[in-house]
């Protein structure tokens, strides 16, 4: 890391993108300076050589010059061309995360982020514990307004929007504990919405989901999931093999829905959000225009509802352990995925603490959760 007196120009680079994006900044750097000294030095020579009254042969003034011309217009192109290619291959990169990448869902919040690790379900605010050296891809979404993620270290930034997913992804590559930023402005308390990154050794992060973070009894998303399932009554409609009221929801992700005004889409993230919100746009052919919109849901939860309708099976058969198809009284389950009665309000982002210490601690590595176990009020 360039430093200057022993202060840094630059954050110190901790993730596979930092290094050829500080390429690419630092050539811009010093094109800018070359020429604009170039530019300057002409000007200011030119000022004195041909000021009034100086004694300079005037009597062929050169009205133009080919070769100079063509030098000023090739030169600068090229140039430019080539800081586009640089820039445009780390773009692509930078968008296409690798297949064998980890998901964590981000949910931004005047004035926090909320991070959700897949599938174990640990949850925490305003930081976020990663491996070092391997791939992550962050799935996010806005609660309110348009927030951008920022990781100076990582030299990461996507804007974060309400109603729509952006992705990003990176691979840290040193163990150690980095800033994380709203770098768009927010509201009154912008400049509070931050936090920390913990990037960690393999092992230690497999220790941290273990221990579930500081919650000991964290449950994975589908299992909140799956409590937010039968919280909103979904097997009412959506029931296993009877579809007169409602398209089954086993399979329901990757497969192509054919809708009543002649349109189709392939089910995925986006469109299982849109039509939970807003059902009433899309509808299924064969079927009426019946469903409520849920416009209470939170985005947590819609996340929290996806990964459980994908555990459901990617066939009309339903997966073997489902809990809302094994038996079930009153209000407990009897399968494999929780018992005990379900908390009504999972989710509703209560309980939002934000780090009370810089610098991550061994006995408390996360802080704050989304929502309590216990439950808060809508």
């Amino acid at each position: 890391m360039l430093k200057l007196f022993n202060f840094p120009l630059a954050p110190e680079q901790a993730s596979n993108f930092a290094q050829e994006y500080d390429n690419i900044f630092y050539a811009l750097t010093i094109l800018t300076i070359i020429f604009t000294v170039l530019v300057g030095a002409l000007v200011l020579f030119f000022v004195i050589r041909y000021r009034e009254g100086s004694k300079v042969d005037r009597s062929r003034p050169i009205y133009e010059h080919l070769p100079l011309e063509l030098a000023m217009t090739t030169v600068p192109t090229v140039l430019g061309l080539v800081v586009f290619f640089f820039g445009a291959n780390l773009f692509v990169k930078m968008r296409t995360p690798p297949e064998n990448a980890m998901d964590i869902y981000i949910v931004g919040k005047q004035w926090m982020w909320h991070a959700q690790h897949a599938p174990s379900g640990v949850r925490e605010n305003n930081t976020l514990h990663v491996p070092i050296n391997k791939p992550v891809r962050l799935t996010m979404i806005s609660q309110d307004v348009i927030h951008a993620f920022f990781i100076p270290e990582f030299r990461i930034q996507y804007r974060v929007v309400p109603g729509r997913y952006t992705t990003q992804w990176f691979t840290a590559t040193k163990p150690g504990v980095y800033h994380l930023f709203c770098n768009m402005y927010c509201g009154g308390q912008h400049s509070e919405m931050g936090g920390y990154v913990y990037a960690m050794e393999p092992k230690e992060y497999a220790q941290w989901l273990a221990n579930g973070g500081n919650d000991l009894q964290a449950k994975t998303m589908e299992q909140r999931g799956a409590i937010q399932y039968d919280r909103l009554a979904c097997a009412n409609c959506h029931e296993v093999k009877d579809t007169a009221r409602a398209p089954s929801l086993y399979g329901f992700f990757g497969r192509t829905r054919k809708f009543t005004n002649g349109t189709s889409a392939v089910a995925d993230d986006a469109y299982f959000r849109k039509s939970l919100i807003d059902p009433h746009e899309l509808i299924n052919e064969g079927y009426e225009n019946t469903m409520s919109a849920y416009n209470d849901v939170g985005e947590e939860e819609i996340l929290n509802l996806a990964a459980y309708v994908r555990s459901l099976g990617t066939s009309a058969e339903p997966k073997a352990g489902s809990p809302s198809i094994e038996a079930k009284k009153g209000d407990e389950y009897t399968g494999n995925s929780y018992q005990g009665k379900p908390n009504l309000s999972v989710g509703a982002l209560a309980h939002e603490n934000k780090p009370t210490t810089p610098g991550p601690s061994r006995g408390n590595l996360s802080t704050g959760a989304i929502s309590t176990e216990g439950g808060a009020k809508r």
